[in-house]
């Protein structure tokens, strides 16, 4: 039986959610701390911690941002973290330089930090990082769109809807993936916006939102309505993104590109909204999280990293019903049975 109860705190300007132990309460406490409440890829991540904490008998509180950058909720939350006496700490960062500071109290108060989806910077700030490849999961759309465009790849008029000005990781791993399989060269891979390529029209950030994406859209037009390719950083910005391009009346104009690959991002590949979208699995990856804090809360051992990288994989799968030769992909059928499990 389900002896967990939902409680609602409020820590400053925290949304804070807490899952808290009845009459027998866990001995092991974890936080779970994401950008927002809003975007469906945390809420399907919170819902997979949640799960694992209730099958492990964790108690597990949740934290989230009221925006995508909102940083010093995400220090408060550690800091409450800490202050509760938590194993544990499962964190999607909104600025990933400016969290490692927090994140190492953290680990000297003997907490495991594992990142999720989001590698801090550097990499080795946390004990572990359990995410999608999201240089490959950027280099999958760049290599689909290319293939799309064929012979006209050449001369493409590309928008970027980047995350935010300060650059988080996941942003220009993203990015900077597209950019590579597109076949665009990069200056400098670890960071976006310094690419000298004519075919760029520009970068414009979204905050990860629809209100964001279609703001960014309508900025990029401005500076060239012949854009035809739009790589964006997830789905809710695909979504702002294409509302500006139909108000334009360019819709069936242009490519639009995304990573995450929840179920509405995938509807929206089957109904051409998006061309094709990097699907990861954040449901995994949180609850992945919480086994390895239970793990060392048993035993003290930390997760391993998968062979080869500096973090343990959780896999991208690209989605689209326009298949390319040389770009493993599966369909919208297939990507919906799969789709954030």
């Amino acid at each position: 039986m389900n002896l967990f109860k939902k409680t609602a705190l409020s820590v400053g300007v925290l949304t804070v959610s807490a899952m808290m132990a009845g009459p027998a309460a866990a001995e092991v406490g974890a936080c779970l701390i994401t950008k927002t409440d809003i975007n469906p890829f945390f809420v399907k991540m919170k819902e997979g911690a949640t799960a694992k904490a209730d099958e492990l008998g964790i108690s597990l509180s949740t934290y989230a941002g009221k925006v995508d950058g909102d940083h010093e909720t995400q220090v408060q939350a550690i800091e409450t973290c800490i202050a509760s006496g938590a194993k544990g700490i499962l964190l999607t960062a909104s600025d990933t330089k400016a969290i490692v500071p927090v994140v190492q109290q953290a680990r000297d108060a003997g907490l495991l930090v594992i990142a999720l989806d989001t590698p801090l910077e550097p990499i080795d700030s946390a004990d572990a990082t359990f995410a999608t490849d999201n240089f490959k999961a950027g280099e999958l759309i760049g290599q689909w769109a290319a293939a799309q465009l064929g012979d006209d790849a050449a001369n493409a008029k590309i928008a970027m809807l980047d995350l935010a000005a300060s650059q988080p990781s996941v942003g220009v791993l993203r990015d900077q993936g597209f950019l590579q399989g597109f076949g665009i060269d990069l200056v400098d891979p670890n960071r976006w916006g310094d690419e000298t390529d004519p075919r760029i029209v520009g970068n414009e950030v979204t905050a990860g939102n629809e209100e964001g994406g279609r703001t960014a859209m309508e900025s990029l037009l401005q500076q060239d309505p012949d854009i035809n390719v739009v790589y964006t950083i997830n789905e809710p910005a695909a979504a702002g993104a294409y509302e500006a391009l139909k108000a334009f009346g360019k819709e069936s104009d242009v490519l639009i590109v995304s990573v995450d690959g929840g179920c509405p991002g995938v509807q929206n590949v089957a109904e051409g909204v998006i061309g094709a979208t990097s699907q990861q699995y954040p449901l995994l990856m949180a609850s992945m999280g919480v086994e390895a804090i239970k793990a060392w809360a048993d035993t003290g051992k930390k997760p391993e990293p998968s062979p080869g990288l500096a973090f343990f994989n959780t896999g991208v799968s690209l989605v689209t019903d326009k298949p390319a030769d040389g770009v493993e992909s599966i369909d919208t059928k297939e990507g919906m049975d799969r789709c954030w499990g």
